[in-house]
């Protein structure tokens, strides 16, 4: 995937420069030469030569947005939405986000690691070797801090994958605060610590009705950004509140989900040069029905990123081959288009697309190696593992036990 530095819009979404019988010549974890295989071979005297065997090879999946540490699951949840009960209703007895924090913040650290480390071996196992990692079940200072360690502990153990991580303190209202209240601690309690620690680069709110309010969200948003740290959010999920029109404002760098976003609002982030993030495995699993535009977001020149969302709750999946697959049959993207979401123009909306996302001389050797001869079964062939190898900085860190599909 070659092409101008930055994010792809409109119909540079679409090219993803393949080279038929490719080769790549990898020195010291760095792409030093990309190119026809016979040329390839002639360079590579003093380097080992792997035959991928006639396999597509692609850069790895970064997801640009996920709830990576948390304890237990909620398949409590899961049972009532098959049983016809909303996320609202879910969350109104108990369940939802506070079920999470509850066993979140009961988990010690070494608890919350392993658990952690195993979501890690999924994202690995689905060619994904970059994610973006928030907090959020915690929502005291002790407990978001601990989240935040975690993923900074991944980083540092766990280096077969790329962590970035985000505070999401403001991820919902405890019951023993008044939002206003809550909101105060947040800035005045958590942002210092997590700051001082250099525990996150970004930070994000939820926005949305019975979440946080657009005030409130632009005063979390507003005391981040002074504090140094850059800015997501998730907004417009369950209504169309301005959120939107409000990561424009504050000039965030991405706004997710979305799905209720309407024309002003994509407008607005165009305008802003604001990423829009969609996570339509999210809608999938929470039984919606309503996805987000991505069809004219592309059309109005948004760098469309795909990402995940993984989490117990309403997206409980690692795998962005199945958000290839949703965004190709519910976003009507196309498979090229949707490759470019989740790989260059994820990369570029975490501040990384000048080292990751793409397969150039002088990035990053993070690519994934998958069973089938043409990019396209990767969105076509849904639910089945494809992924054949993952190489992070040039070495094998993941390595199927099955053969070829055939």
């Amino acid at each position: 995937m070659a092409g101008p530095a930055g994010p792809r819009r409109g119909a540079a979404m679409a090219e993803l420069s393949i080279i038929r019988d490719g080769g790549m010549l990898v020195t010291d974890g760095i792409i030093s030469q990309v190119g026809p295989s016979i040329e390839i071979e002639r360079a590579a005297r003093d380097h080992e030569v792997v035959d991928m065997g006639g396999r597509v090879v692609g850069p790895g999946f970064v997801d640009a947005h996920t709830h990576l540490v948390f304890a237990g699951n909620r398949i409590d949840d899961f049972e009532r939405r098959a049983q016809g009960e909303t996320y609202e209703q879910i969350a109104t007895a108990g369940g939802g986000i506070w079920s999470t924090v509850q066993k979140t913040r009961a988990a010690p650290e070494n608890e919350l690691l392993r658990q952690a480390r195993r979501h890690a071996r999924w994202f690995l196992a689905g060619g994904t070797t970059t994610i973006e990692a928030k907090s959020g079940y915690g929502l005291t200072l002790e407990s978001e801090l601990k989240i935040l360690r975690v993923i900074r502990q991944l980083q540092r153990e766990e280096p077969s994958l790329d962590y970035v991580p985000t505070f999401l303190g403001a991820h919902a209202v405890p019951p023993s605060y008044q939002p206003n209240d809550y909101v105060d601690l947040v800035i005045n309690e958590m942002l210092p610590d997590v700051t001082k620690e250099r525990l996150a680069e970004y930070a994000d709110v939820f926005c949305e009705k019975g979440y946080f309010n657009i005030e409130q969200s632009r005063r979390v948003l507003l005391a981040a950004q002074k504090a140094g740290l850059k800015l997501r959010g998730h907004v417009d999920q369950l209504t169309n509140s301005g959120g939107a029109i409000l990561m424009a404002e504050v000039g965030a760098t991405t706004a997710d989900h979305l799905e209720k976003t309407d024309e002003k609002g994509m407008a607005a982030l165009k305008a802003a040069n604001v990423q829009p993030v969609l996570l339509p495995a999210s809608v999938y699993g929470l039984g919606a029905s309503i996805y987000p535009r991505a069809r004219e977001m592309i059309e109005t020149g948004l760098a469309v990123v795909l990402a995940t969302d993984f989490n117990p709750g309403s997206s409980p999946t690692a795998s962005m081959l199945m958000v290839l697959s949703l965004a190709c049959t519910h976003l009507k993207m196309t498979p090229a288009e949707a490759f470019t979401a989740a790989t260059i123009n994820a990369a570029c909306s975490l501040g990384r697309g000048n080292q990751i996302g793409s397969l150039q001389p002088g990035k990053t050797a993070n690519f994934a190696v998958f069973d089938c001869q043409d990019y396209r079964e990767l969105a076509y062939w849904f639910g089945l593992p494809q992924t054949h190898a993952v190489y992070v900085r040039g070495e094998c860190v993941y390595r199927a036990r099955y053969g070829r599909l055939t």
